[in-house]
């Protein structure tokens, strides 16, 4: 008989376990955790996750039809008609995108999701994908366990975090099938505009190259969303993804979509429909009831984050932190100063000295390695005081 040892030594994972990492936060909370645990009282200011509720019509909707006897049975691996409908009435309304709620929309369990669905539908092992430095890592992982070939390319502070078209095109194009972007730019903040949204669809178009647009930071101290599909011909050769997450403070709920042209949307499905199955009907109708939000809702939660952002600049400037005012979105990202041996041991250094969590920026990739960035999902009666624990633990003459 085998002994316990001796069997576990037999028994190896697959391969593409050994091309990943446990995702950084996911290894760092669970060392904040043990601080908390210890009555350390860390103050975090590191993950995006919202802080507030929903509009109160939303959880309303969600009781009411959880209280039904019928809302308990499996829904449809495409989502309701409503969701469908109200993904699509929202899109026209706010970024001026016709898109047919029966072909042309997704729903999805988070946007996060909807990567893996994308890189499974779309590559084989072996294609290659365009991948930013910085970006989400979500990107990387997911391009890894598909046994993709990636293919980074810069977002630097000198090229604005945007492409470099011309080094892009110096890259083996026509072994690359897929391109990650993202803008509003998740860590850095860049905004999106339609001149950069025109070059990455006409790009796509001239390599063969689906463009995959993650979209879920365009509401939040933005007074101009923009969507890539608003690119004339873009539903040709992209997919847009956008989220509940941030925009609607759902984070937890997992509610999200994608867009595109029918036929990569059959594809994805072909993918979404092995994989998972339909979300819990009162969840999706309220869902419906937050694409319904009115304009004031939206300015009522950036007016809460415009004050919060207040606080992150002080914060940054507490660590002697330079950033570019302009960015949008959920964080603040600063580069730090010369002195600094480098963004994680800064921050890991504003955690043990002042108990404050923030994320280093180079769990995003090398080119966030001078980089630390704040979350403004925290109260500002919090960010406040992880300001003045900073100000303490790190004064400044």
């Amino acid at each position: 008989m085998k002994t316990s040892d001796s069997f576990h030594n037999s028994i190896q994972p697959a391969r593409r376990v050994e091309t990943v990492k446990e995702y950084y936060f996911s290894r760092k909370l669970r060392e904040v955790a043990e601080l908390n645990r210890r009555g350390l009282d860390i103050i975090s200011l590191g993950i995006g996750g919202p802080d507030r509720p929903p509009h109160r019509d939303v959880i309303t909707t969600l009781c009411e039809d959880a209280s039904r006897s019928d809302s308990h049975s499996y829904q449809p691996y495409v989502g309701v008609p409503q969701l469908r409908q109200a993904f699509a009435d929202w899109y026209k309304r706010v970024y001026g995108v016709t898109l047919d709620p029966a072909t042309e929309v997704q729903p999805l369990i988070g946007s996060k999701e909807g990567i893996l669905h994308i890189s499974l539908a779309f590559l084989n092992p072996g294609d290659g994908v365009l991948v930013p430095n910085p970006g989400y890592p979500t990107y990387t992982s997911v391009s890894r366990l598909a046994e993709a070939e990636i293919f980074t390319y810069d977002l630097t502070a000198e090229t604005g975090w945007m492409p470099d078209f011309e080094a892009l095109e110096k890259l083996p194009l026509d072994r690359i099938k897929l391109m990650w972007v993202n803008y509003p730019h998740m860590p850095t903040g860049t905004p999106a505009n339609l001149e950069l949204f025109e070059k990455l669809v006409a790009f796509g178009k001239k390599h063969n190259i689906v463009i995959a647009h993650d979209n879920p930071y365009s509401f939040i101290l933005n007074s101009k969303p923009l969507s890539l599909l608003q690119v004339e011909g873009a539903k040709e050769i992209a997919i847009e993804l956008n989220s509940l997450s941030k925009s609607h403070n759902m984070a937890g709920w997992r509610m999200a979509m994608l867009a595109s042209n029918p036929q990569f949307v059959e594809w994805v499905l072909k993918v979404k429909s092995n994989i998972d199955s339909g979300q819990f009907r009162p969840m999706q109708l309220a869902a419906v009831k937050a694409l319904e939000a009115s304009d004031e809702w939206y300015e009522e939660l950036n007016a809460e984050y415009s004050r919060r952002r207040k606080v992150a600049e002080q914060i940054m400037e507490a660590l002697g932190c330079t950033f570019d005012p302009s960015q949008k979105g959920l964080f603040l990202w600063g580069r730090i100063a010369d002195n600094e041996a480098s963004g994680e041991a800064l921050a890991d250094k504003v955690l043990y000295e002042a108990r404050v969590f923030i994320t280093p920026g180079f769990i995003f990739g090398s080119n966030g390695d001078r980089y630390v960035r704040i979350s403004l999902c925290a109260t500002e009666e919090n960010m406040r005081r992880a300001l003045e624990r900073i100000k303490e633990a790190f004064p400044r003459d």
